[in-house]
């Protein structure tokens, strides 16, 4: 192999790594963060799906079912901690309306509402509020993901 040979070489293998690295960057800058959830990308779902076993399981359940009696206040005045499944009214409220209550709590939103559930503001990353919301989203039934889809497009 000449000096020339190995130089074009080289400088194709180097022009092919240019190539490919321009290619990841722009592939990794239409990967924008979420700002709102959704149910269909899976990967935004299993990241939800653990960031909710994490941080959201030990009150809300595991499968999302909530809390015995969660319609019936406690003795301290505060309401159990609520399903997320189909059979909760989570799917009741929009999706800013989730996103709010969750990164600032329900006092923000409801003045004086008293509950257990912490404000996750500085604990997850607004794209890990938007992963959970993906993750309870993508199990609730079409019908319910269909109304929730008209009620979000009637709040814009």
């Amino acid at each position: 192999m000449t000096a020339r040979t190995r130089w074009t070489a080289a400088a194709g293998a180097a022009g092919l790594l240019v190539v490919i690295t321009i290619a990841v960057l722009v592939w990794l800058g239409t990967r924008a963060e979420p700002t709102a959830p959704n149910p269909n990308d899976a990967a935004l779902v299993a990241r939800g799906g653990a960031v909710y076993a994490q941080n959201c399981a030990s009150c809300h359940g595991g499968r999302l079912e909530g809390q015995p009696n969660w319609r019936e206040r406690q003795p301290n005045g505060r309401l159990p901690a609520p399903p997320h499944d189909a059979s909760g009214h989570t799917w009741h409220h929009s999706d800013k309306d989730l996103f709010e209550m969750v990164k600032h709590g329900m006092p923000e939103i409801v003045p004086g509402y008293r509950t257990d559930m912490p404000k996750y503001e500085g604990v997850l990353k607004d794209t890990d509020i938007w992963a959970v919301l993906s993750y309870i989203k993508s199990t609730w039934p079409p019908e319910i993901r269909a109304r929730r889809q008209r009620m979000n497009q009637r709040q814009q």
